[in-house]
């Protein structure tokens, strides 16, 4: 983690994470990036549906490589980069047959190290293996919930889900929430723990640096009048005069579920998170 100088009050508290020692290269591979378009919280009509979007840097999506189907096929770390689109690192691979891709970087992979995809691949960081082959307490990244799919689940920065067992045609894993799902065990998963793990305590410090981030400012619902929140009005400063937590628009937030009882996906999860 970067620590700054309080040369202005701003930069008092401002951290970030060091670059300089966790990756190898700033400019993207050309043929594996595309411009996405950018559309500030907007639908098809122009009008704002997400809140709070906007402005921000240009970035480059770098196409990352979920799947890694190259089954049996080694490939060799070639640099250790940073993505826009996402809290982790990325790494490029390229493989034996010399093609290049980029993948989830695993917390402690480094230049030069071998990954590889396969039912025989060593339990190291980086390697991608079906679950019923990586033993109880191992932690794992980039888990497939439908075979074949690729990596949906634990793909943020420092994250990691253990192994808790193997039944019946399913693994039972722990999440960083504290839930306990089963996943078939036909399904890969990523050796290890997703790379940038001081991401979490990164302390933004000034305004200027989340409209970087394309993020804009969020004024509070207590300050607005009346007519535009159910906290608006009153002299001052005044409790929120309504007993249950609303949003701008009157719905119920604040404690209230919001997964749909009825969901497939339901069956799957044995414990609840706290």
């Amino acid at each position: 983690m970067k620590q700054y100088k309080p040369t202005t009050a701003s930069r008092r508290h401002y951290t970030s994470v060091d670059y300089r020692a966790n990756i190898t290269r700033k400019k993207p591979l050309k043929q594996l990036t595309q411009k996405l378009k950018q559309n500030s919280g907007r639908n098809n009509q122009g009008r704002i549906t997400t809140r709070h979007q906007g402005g921000g840097n240009k970035i480059v999506y770098r196409n990352v490589d979920f799947k890694q189907n190259k089954i049996g096929v080694p490939g060799v770390v070639e640099t250790i980069e940073y993505d826009p689109y996402r809290t982790a690192f990325i790494a490029l691979i390229t493989y034996k047959d010399g093609e290049r891709r980029y993948i989830l970087a695993a917390n402690g992979l480094k230049v030069g190290a071998t990954v590889s995809t396969s039912n025989e691949a060593p339990f190291e960081p980086g390697n991608r293996t079906q679950l019923k082959r990586i033993p109880v307490g191992t932690f794992i990244h980039n888990i497939e919930l439908t075979p074949g799919k690729g990596g949906q689940m634990a793909r943020s920065a420092g994250v990691s889900v253990q192994v808790l067992a193997h039944e019946a045609g399913y693994t039972h894993l722990k999440l960083s929430s504290g839930e306990v799902r089963k996943v078939l065990s036909e399904c890969f998963a990523s050796i290890g723990q997703v790379s940038n793990i001081e991401h979490n305590l990164v302390n933004i410090g000034k305004a200027g640096r989340s409209r970087a981030l394309g993020v804009r400012p969020t004024v509070r619902g207590s300050v607005m009048n009346p007519r535009d929140h159910p906290y608006g009005g009153g002299e001052g400063r005044t409790q929120r005069g309504t007993r249950r937590p609303k949003t701008k628009w009157g719905k119920i937030t604040g404690g209230r579920k919001t997964r749909n009882r009825k969901k497939w996906s339901n069956k799957l999860i044995m414990k609840r998170r706290k």
